[in-house]
């Protein structure tokens, strides 16, 4: 008995199905499942440890890349666009000032599976906060707007110093070592 039609069928059958779909799928139904379970903020608190972690690393990563023991705030807003590019991210300055840069961003790295889960979007809060915070001493980071909350794209405020409008905005503080 051959099996080789069936699998022929099988391994050329249109399955949108490869490495980085399953990997985004898992991450949405994890957080799904998260804020089904423990509710949006307890969610978000878990994702945000990730999110802190993988900061941590990203930022230790581009260091030593750019042979520098802190990033400047130019290297900041340069790091922050950049790690979004390499993982299909569509991030950009919007505004840069010595208390704030704002980002917006016309493509999420999570794709379509980031819609309905705004928990996922601690892991750009955290990554961000743990960056610009580990290397120029504070950040907060304001949501404005998201493509998982229905937006058409984001808007991300990190606020680098705790000036009055920082103070007052909605987000959450990191602070450096």
């Amino acid at each position: 008995m051959s099996h080789a039609p069936t699998e022929n069928r099988v391994e050329s059958a249109n399955v949108p199905l490869e490495r980085d779909v399953f990997l985004r799928t898992l991450i949405r139904e994890l957080a799904g499942t998260l804020q089904d379970v423990v509710g949006l903020e307890e969610a978000s608190g878990f994702i945000s440890v990730v999110g802190q972690r993988m900061g941590t690393q990203i930022n230790e990563d581009y260091k030593t890349a750019l042979s520098v023991s802190k990033l400047n705030r130019a290297q900041v807003a340069d790091v922050l666009v950049d790690l979004k590019r390499r993982i299909q991210g569509e991030f950009f300055v919007i505004d840069e000032a010595d208390d704030k840069i704002v980002l917006g961003n016309r493509r999420c790295p999570f794709a379509d599976k980031v819609i309905g889960r705004p928990a996922m979007c601690m892991m750009t809060s955290n990554v961000f906060g743990s960056i610009a915070a580990q290397n120029l001493g504070y950040a907060k980071i304001m949501l404005e707007e998201t493509i998982a909350q229905g937006a058409a794209a984001c808007r991300v405020t990190v606020f680098l110093k705790p000036t009055p409008e920082a103070q007052t905005a909605p987000g959450r503080e990191y602070l450096g070592d």
